[in-house]
């Protein structure tokens, strides 16, 4: 018997608990879901704290590279792909190991507990982390080692941004404009290389039919898009942030609710014309120019959030 096999009376047990948990667990999970926190992140950095919104956009990015890279050299179904016996509530097409959604939780609400500094923050970044994770096993999207994996490594990704973050940027201030911008397009491209290289370890290994079989849908837990979607994003949000230091005096985010409330409003109608617009222009798919029109379009992305959206509202008043 090997690990996954001791990890699914556990899962069957917590679905088990009964069907009425479906909807909580659903909303749950969704607070561990990208598109989640692309809408949290952008308040943050246009209506509340650029720092923390820096932070949590860097750590989000840099958290997505990094467990993507692991579920490939693991390559780990998911538990509903490898038993029949557990029920698929949710999906996922990558990937098991380890849980991105409890990696991301553990590094982003663990991020904000230490920046906030107060105990309350604490508890509620720990409850949510614990809840997220609870909901993957729950959904049968994810062994509970998987869990345990994601939030220890969410958990070491904080203790490495907090020891890392002061020596970086004294460094990073000190450069040319040039230089910062071409860190991060390296730092990228690293994390993409990285993936590429994880990829190619596993040889000829081919995908278990019974997973294919198990999973019910089409999974393409081998695809390079999650790598050129997150470093595309990271290269807009590092390069914006490095412009707009340049160039402008820091981002005044304070002010009444209803003129921070008209600043989100502004860039998130921005975010979504980019984000739509260039979604239907651009093709789709895993040939070379897909994937290059892929870190385009999220580049964009990221250009306009910390970049973009912050001139507007210099244009229009709404920021000091």
């Amino acid at each position: 018997m090997n690990i996954l096999d001791i990890n699914i009376p556990i899962i069957l047990f917590i679905q088990n608990l009964g069907s009425w948990l479906n909807g909580p667990m659903a909303f749950i999970t969704s607070l561990g879901n990208e598109n989640f926190y692309l809408l949290i992140i952008p308040f943050c950095y246009w209506c509340v704290d650029t720092g923390l919104g820096i932070r949590l956009g860097f750590m989000l990015l840099l958290s997505d590279g990094f467990y993507n890279t692991l579920k490939i050299l693991f390559h780990s179904p998911r538990p509903y792909w490898y038993s029949a016996e557990v029920r698929a509530i949710s999906t996922g097409s990558a990937f098991g190991f380890p849980s991105g959604h409890s990696q991301n939780a553990a590094a982003l609400w663990g991020l904000a507990a230490a920046f906030i500094g107060r105990r309350w923050a604490w508890i509620t970044a720990i409850g949510v982390a614990f809840l997220i994770g609870i909901s993957r096993i729950y959904l049968g999207v994810h062994f509970p080692i998987d869990v345990l994996a994601g939030w220890a490594l969410g958990a070491f990704m904080v203790w490495i941004f907090l020891k890392a973050e002061k020596p970086l940027v004294t460094w990073f201030k000190k450069q040319s404009l040039a230089i910062q911008i071409g860190g991060f397009f390296g730092a990228a491209v690293f994390i993409i290389i990285a993936g590429a290289l994880a990829k190619a370890s596993l040889g000829s290994w081919q995908i278990p039919e019974i997973w294919r079989q198990n999973a019910g849908s089409g999974i393409d837990p081998l695809t390079m898009q999650g790598f050129f979607t997150s470093m595309g994003m990271f290269f807009g949000v590092g390069a914006g942030i490095a412009i707009f230091a340049r160039f402008n005096d820091p981002l005044d985010v304070s002010g009444p609710w209803f003129q921070r409330a008209l600043r989100y409003v502004v860039g998130f109608v921005g975010m979504i014309v980019i984000y739509a617009g260039l979604d239907a222009l651009f093709m789709e798919g895993n040939s070379a120019l897909a994937l290059g029109l892929r870190f385009i379009r999220y580049m964009l992305v990221g250009l306009w959030i910390f970049l973009g959206a912050p001139l507007v509202f210099k244009r229009l008043k709404l920021v000091s």
